[in-house]
């Protein structure tokens, strides 16, 4: 295979070279051109086409006094389901209440192979307003703006490693660029006026100096059902969350449902959920142990929740400016700032958390998430919208729940002519 040079040509040169070299037919070209965006070239390298994943609203969310609907994007069937669920709960309670600390990034001017770590702290805190003014002056707009450079840290590492880390107040922006930019004008200074070098320059995406934290309080007797107290459903939920602070095991699925729909949010705003990732589950390692992320207590006769996440997102920048979708979500979600985004996410993972823990000590999690997996499958199958509600009653009552089955029901609800319109 020859893609020497691939980059260096246009869109239509790229598609032929594919078209060629790995033999697509006329079918895939159609469905490469179908979902084909303009700005999908300003975006990324050797652009194709644009992949869909389905984008949902969230609804019976009450943040901080406010309801919001909240666009989320995600190929999982029951996460838009389950956000909406978790957000109705927190109503008999008032809602979700949320509070963000001051918006810091960071990055770090790594230094190796020190070979006297005590000398160099010594000196890199002598020159802390010399190196603070230097990354302020190597990004004088959001100075203007009242951001920047804060303040820094040293921390000896090893006997070998010393990180500089650079505090960085980036208003509305996620700011990977302009972090990254002002920690090599530190370089800069560091080699030129110190005769310090480096090994790396770059930010972190462990951004626990801007942290958003939600909070809820629900009546356990609003969580009663059918089988179940309030309080017996409140009190497994609180033992469902400790068994995640003391099991990493347990832990890493616990997070990854938080993450179902804290990522679905930002990415739906159009922010990297990649940094939101890394910087969470660092996060959740804290305290020198994996850990849950979120804390559920019975207090008197309430389930109260609490979930402290870091929030590397931003309002504007990167890609954000030119995404349409990112700026519909702004208007879905009436917001203006990043600090009202940062609620958003936050409440959408307690939200999240709270159905998932709910279901697991209650009815089970595979019960809503088999009905919408039956959804899926009869929708895979050629099920039309009509055929769709008794497909689903049918296919959730076979033994084994897959492709196979979901045909057989439609075969059979067609030719027994069982279909309802």
């Amino acid at each position: 295979m020859n893609l020497n040079h691939f980059y260096k040509q246009k869109y239509a040169g790229r598609l032929a070279i594919l078209q060629a070299q790995l033999g697509l037919d006329e079918q895939d070209l159609e469905l490469i051109a179908r979902s084909r965006t303009i700005k999908g070239d300003q975006i990324i390298e050797n652009y194709l086409t644009d992949f869909s994943i389905p984008e949902g609203v969230a609804v019976n969310f009450l943040i901080n006094g406010q309801e919001k609907v909240v666009p989320m994007v995600t190929e999982e069937p029951s996460v838009v389901a389950a956000a909406s669920h978790g957000a109705k709960m927190t109503l008999a309670g008032g809602g979700i209440q949320v509070q963000v600390t001051e918006r810091l990034m960071m990055g770090q001017v790594l230094m190796a192979k020190v070979p006297d770590s005590d000398q160099l702290v010594s000196q890199l805190t002598q020159h802390e307003t010399e190196i603070l003014k230097t990354a302020n002056d190597a990004h004088p707009s959001i100075v203007k703006r009242g951001g920047g450079a804060k303040k820094m840290r040293i921390r000896k590492l090893t006997h070998q490693f010393v990180s500089l880390d650079i505090f960085i107040d980036t208003k509305e922006a996620m700011g990977a660029n302009m972090i990254n930019s002002m920690l090599e004008a530190v370089v800069t200074y560091l080699q030129s006026d110190l005769q310090q070098n480096s090994l790396m320059a770059v930010l972190s995406n462990l951004s626990d100096e801007c942290l958003a934290t939600a909070t809820c309080q629900i009546p356990v007797t609003s969580l009663t059902t059918n089988q179940l107290s309030g309080k017996t459903v409140a009190d497994r939920i609180a033992l469902a969350s400790l068994a995640a602070q003391v099991d990493p095991y347990r832990a890493a699925t616990h997070n990854k449902g938080i993450m179902n729909g804290v990522d679905a949010v930002v990415m739906a705003t159009g922010n990297d959920w990649r940094s939101m990732e890394s910087g969470t589950h660092a996060y959740a390692s804290k305290n020198g142990q994996y850990q849950g992320l979120s804390d559920w207590q019975v207090v008197d006769d309430n389930l109260v929740g609490k979930l402290t996440l870091p929030m590397p997102v931003g309002f504007v920048g990167g890609s954000i400016k030119i995404n349409p979708q990112a700026q519909l979500a702004h208007k879905l979600l009436q917001i203006n700032s990043v600090k009202e985004l940062e609620e958003v996410i936050v409440s959408v993972g307690l939200a999240q958390n709270l159905a998932a823990l709910n279901a697991l000590v209650s009815e089970g999690i595979q019960r809503g998430h088999m009905h919408l997996q039956a959804k899926s499958l009869l929708l895979g199958v050629g099920a039309t919208n009509a055929e769709l509600t008794q497909a689903q009653l049918a296919l959730e009552k076979v033994p084994v729940m897959d492709v196979r089955a979901a045909k057989q029901v439609l075969k059979k609800l067609r030719n027994e002519g069982e279909i309802n319109e």
